[in-house]
């Protein structure tokens, strides 16, 4: 029967791996080092809850929290903060944050939720200006989930997006300066103008309340279905 460890232990563990009887690789490991290892393990915890896969997702969770467990450490040995910070900091944010849990603000409805979630962030902020506000958004983050982040903010300020019909128009336009762009052989123009169609879909996504994301990886899996169905006919 295998062992069941503490969090305590699996910390020591960690510990020891970095200690200088510990394993090389993982003792060269840096926050800069591991920020790849962190987005893949991230994307294998998302494909195991497509799969309905619980014991893949058991093992990816794991491997999540070995990553936040490295940085933790690393970040104890520069003196910086610990897992205990961590841990209280979170704790902290989730008991201010859920006021109609640990206090007498009242929620009956996820929808209210959201709304005291971000009145509540807003007043963590004070005084951020639209400018700092679209610069906190990371710039790791995939391009499409970006940018919908940024065009929310920007609607939150009083931006105005456009309606369906008019973002459609500007579809339509976009597409007809993107085939000049290409008559013309204009290189530069061409990336432009393609990147002007791709946000204006993104917008167009957040008005018809689409996931934007989810969408694209749908019409995918749909592109791979139907090629290998087609290969598979022809063979």
């Amino acid at each position: 029967m295998q062992r069941t460890y503490t969090f305590e232990e699996f910390m020591e563990i960690i510990r020891k791996l970095r200690s200088k009887d510990g394993c090389p690789w993982d003792r060269e490991q840096t926050h800069e080092s591991l920020k790849q290892c962190l987005i893949e393990e991230c994307y294998e915890v998302i494909e195991a809850i497509n799969n309905n896969d619980y014991e893949n997702l058991c093992e990816e969770l794991g491997d999540i929290l070995l990553q936040v467990a490295m940085h933790s450490v690393i970040a104890e040995e520069e003196g910086k903060f610990t897992i205990d910070k961590v841990i209280s900091e979170e704790s902290s944010k989730m008991i201010r944050r859920h006021p109609h849990v640990f206090g007498d603000a009242k929620a009956e409805t996820s929808d209210e939720v959201l709304k005291n979630w971000e009145n509540i962030k807003d007043k963590e902020k004070k005084d951020v200006n639209l400018k700092e506000d679209l610069l906190s958004i990371p710039k790791a983050l995939p391009a499409n989930i970006r940018a919908q982040k940024v065009l929310k903010k920007a609607a939150k300020y009083g931006i105005n997006l456009g309606s369906d019909k008019e973002l459609i128009d500007d579809i339509k336009n976009g597409l007809d300066n993107l085939r000049d762009a290409l008559d013309m052989g204009e290189k530069s123009r061409i990336s432009d103008e393609y990147s002007f169609l791709l946000f204006n879909m993104i917008k167009l996504s957040l008005v018809l309340q689409i996931n934007a994301e989810n969408s694209l990886t749908n019409a995918t899996n749909k592109f791979i279905n139907r090629h290998i169905d087609n290969i598979y006919l022809k063979g």
